[in-house]
């Protein structure tokens, strides 16, 4: 069975990424890339369905021991764990170094003191545990092929294979170090190079040192701001600059539920939001690299922008359900694809208006095609902002006019009507003003409840949605004007969980809800710091200081956050490690530390 959620750790090279359990076992790993299939899949099955475990030697009725402690070697992704046993303290070092050849997961198992009987139990599953590969020796190397790819096995240590696993047993002393390696590369191809662990091990730990150097952020939140920092570079595809919205598909947002979604793509509103973090902490160079795989995503089509993509710009999507694969704590369906590719989500033009508009703001060399296609999408927006839509949650039920996409409607006007008042672009402003100001009134006339002082999820209804706290954030009304404080005093009341955290809207447990689906799902991180961040802006620092640091208190030993918090069983829920959970915690961050609300 796969560990709790937040037990795993996150280690990746900025293509794809590994999920690495308190046992040292490797429960998830999709190569070559974060959208590939995946190798090992146990996380959302079992062991058959693929696992790489390294760790002390135990009887094999018993369950494997957990690391005693372990922790990110300084700034990095470099992942060690420390068993301590009756013989003695061992050590393992798990990494993947930033690439241009062939991925590689390394790991290296160091004795510290005594003499630490050690089992490596390699099951390579390809095609999400369906497929078992044919493993044999190819020049003293171990290798696993099936169709199209080829997983190749390196260490100095002796292995055997036993019913369909491949094994290593050995005993570290102190000072011994013994390394094991695999490399993926297209079957058709030449073997990759022999691995090499120790220098590649110091040129991550190098790339890594480097790039937190760039981070302009020293408040007193620093360590939780780095740590997330990192985690959103490394959902980065780097040869693209696209943002995966997390490494994992299906990871359950209800255990046992079917809410289960595949988030190896880049939606342009995670991405987008990112992009704002990255570039008001110093990262230039991720906003350009964003801002161009966003160009040509959109190339040839703008008007029909769609609200995820490919990590490389695909715009082909198509959801399948994995039927032989169980799910995570019996969470089936198991998904992989998005159908809410196609979805019409009006607020992702507000989301990456404001991205381009922020890049713009903070002295990104200008692009003249990316003012092109900010006009482009104000044009369509025109003609398409008084229309329903699926909104911000990707609704599986009627489109709605949800108010959360017509404020971010406005912000794509908004912002877009400033580029032309800098003289960076031309257009018909007077005309955009009026939109402006047609949008402005249309939300405050028709998704505002007098009676109870509030903002509702959609025109004309009386449920709430936390999106909604995002109308001061994003400029469209002051933070102290009473229907914002009414908003947020109302969403408090009637979306908070017993702990203080906030849940996206109402869902009807067994009954079909808003959202077109059954059943119920934790709090929304993302959310939850929206929160805190509102009330900072509306002056109760105090109260959004205390709430931050109980959400960073949710953050597991490693510092990383899913997406939702299940208030009920008391840990994390859905995919894992979030942007969209990460990139609040920075922003909240920033907020509180320009208000000095923070402790002392």
């Amino acid at each position: 069975m796969a560990g709790r959620i937040e037990d795993y750790a996150l280690i990746g090279d900025m293509q794809t990424a590994a999920l690495v359990c308190r046992d040292g076992t490797v429960d998830w790993l999709c190569l070559p890339r974060f959208d590939s299939h995946a190798v090992f899949a146990a996380l959302l099955g079992t062991e058959e369905h693929g696992f790489w475990r390294l760790g002390p030697a135990h009887a094999a009725d018993m369950k494997p021991p957990a690391a005693t402690r372990r922790t990110y070697r300084g700034e990095s992704l470099i992942l060690e764990s420390e068993w301590d046993t009756p013989r003695g303290t061992v050590r393992v070092t798990d990494f993947m170094p930033p690439r241009d050849g062939a991925p590689q997961l390394i790991r290296i198992v160091e004795g510290v003191t005594g003499r630490v009987p050690m089992r490596s139990a390699l099951r390579m599953r390809f095609s999400y545990g369906r497929i078992v590969p044919w493993v044999h020796k190819h020049e003293g190397r171990t290798v696993a092929v099936a169709g199209p790819d080829s997983v190749w096995f390196d260490t100095p240590a002796e292995t055997y294979g036993k019913a369909l696993t491949t094994y290593a047993d050995f005993t570290v002393a102190p000072g011994d170090r013994i390394a094991f390696t695999i490399s993926w590369q297209p079957s058709h191809k030449e073997p990759p190079p022999l691995p090499e662990p120790e220098q590649s091990l110091e040129a991550t730990e190098d790339f890594w040192r480097e790039w937190v150097e760039h981070c302009t952020y020293h408040g007193p939140y620093r360590e939780a701001v780095v740590r997330s920092l990192i985690t959103l570079k490394a959902l980065t595809y780097a040869p693209t600059g696209g943002i995966v919205a997390a490494p994992t598909t299906s990871l359950p947002e209800e255990i046992g539920g079917v809410r289960n979604w595949d988030y190896r793509y880049t939606w342009l509103r995670d991405a987008a939001i990112t992009l704002s973090s990255l570039l008001r902490t110093g990262y230039r160079e991720e906003a350009r690299a964003w801002r161009e795989w966003l160009l040509r995503a959109v190339a040839g089509d703008p008007e029909n922008l769609q609200i995820m993509y490919g990590i490389a710009g695909e715009r082909e999507l198509g959801e399948a359900e994995l039927d032989w694969l169980p799910g995570y704590e019996n969470s089936a369906p198991v998904r992989v694809g998005n159908g809410a590719a196609h979805q019409l989500q009006l607020d992702v033009y507000g989301e990456v208006t404001e991205a381009l508009h922020l890049a713009h703001m903070t002295g990104l060399a200008r692009n003249d095609y990316a003012s092109l296609l900010q006009l482009k999408l104000i044009r369509y927006l025109e003609q398409h902002w008084d229309e329903p839509d699926e909104g911000i949650w990707e609704v599986r039920g009627p489109r709605r006019h949800f108010v959360h996409s017509k404020v971010m409607a406005w912000v794509a006007v908004d912002r877009t009507i400033k580029l032309l008042e800098s003289g960076d672009a031309d257009g018909p402003l007077e005309k955009w003003r009026e939109l402006r100001d047609d949008i402005h009134r249309d939300v405050c006339e028709k998704g505002y409840d007098k009676e109870r002082n509030t903002f509702t999820q959609s025109y004309g209804s009386k449920e709430l949605d936390a999106s909604l706290l995002l109308i001061p954030q994003m400029g469209f009304l002051p933070p102290d004007d009473k229907r914002v404080i009414g908003t947020i005093e109302a969403i408090q009341r009637e979306l908070s969980t017993p702990d203080g955290f906030i849940l996206r809207y109402p869902t009807a447990g067994e009954e079909e809800g808003v959202d077109g689906l059954p059943g119920d799902e934790g709090a929304f991180l993302a959310c939850s710091f929206w929160m805190a961040d509102d009330l900072a802006m509306i002056g109760r620092v105090d109260e959004a200081r205390k709430l931050f640091e109980k959400l960073l208190a949710l953050r597991n030993d490693l510092g990383l956050l899913a997406e939702e918090w299940d208030p009920r069983l008391k840990r994390q829920v859905g995919n894992y490690p979030q942007a969209f959970s990460h990139v609040p915690l920075i922003d909240t961050a920033l907020r509180l530390t320009a208000s000095g609300a923070y402790g002392g």
